[in-house]
């Protein structure tokens, strides 16, 4: 649920700077969750006009690093973790399970060579209905983006190697 919370998070940001909807706004995020997730302004839209072409690059660069901070922002004003959007999230996967709305959302995946990444959970559109995740959709990246992910995946498999070293 993490990449819908930060899909979220990116996209009340962008609504508070555009003063618009954020039902308006459609955008995906990969990769952790945290400072090395990759939100994609390339495929963030705002009533379908690309939100590239509505915000200047500077300040879409600092919607992007907030977003990568905001759960450390959530943490400092609560002085605890977020409880209401985590389960907000968890509620919209669980629709989309049981209702089979077959929703395209960022969601912690299994990949077995998508995106040239093996072995690994990490998050990436899927299309998720009564079956589950039903299909990883596999977005063409360019080599930035590519880059992005491939260092999130780095550091996932960091964590996952100490959390394995744990149980040794």
């Amino acid at each position: 649920m993490a990449g819908i919370l930060d899909t979220a998070r990116y996209r009340a940001f962008l609504a508070t700077e555009l003063d618009v909807s954020p039902k308006d706004i459609q955008a995906m995020l990969m990769g952790g969750h945290g400072d090395t997730m990759v939100p994609l302004p390339r495929y963030t839209t705002v009533g379908g006009i690309p939100v590239t072409e509505m915000i200047s690059e500077e300040k879409l660069t600092a919607i992007v690093n907030r977003t990568k901070t905001g759960g450390g922002e959530i943490v400092n004003l609560l002085g605890t973790s977020a409880w209401y959007a985590p389960g907000a999230a968890a509620a919209q996967m669980v629709e989309s399970i049981l209702k089979d709305q077959k929703r395209i959302v960022p969601v912690c995946a299994w990949l077995q060579g998508e995106y040239g990444l093996k072995d690994i959970y990490l998050g990436v559109p899927v299309k998720l209905g009564r079956k589950g995740i039903e299909q990883i959709i596999e977005l063409k990246l360019n080599a930035e983006e590519t880059e992005l992910l491939n260092n999130s995946a780095k550091s996932v498999k960091e964590v996952m190697g100490v959390l394995d070293s744990m149980l040794a």
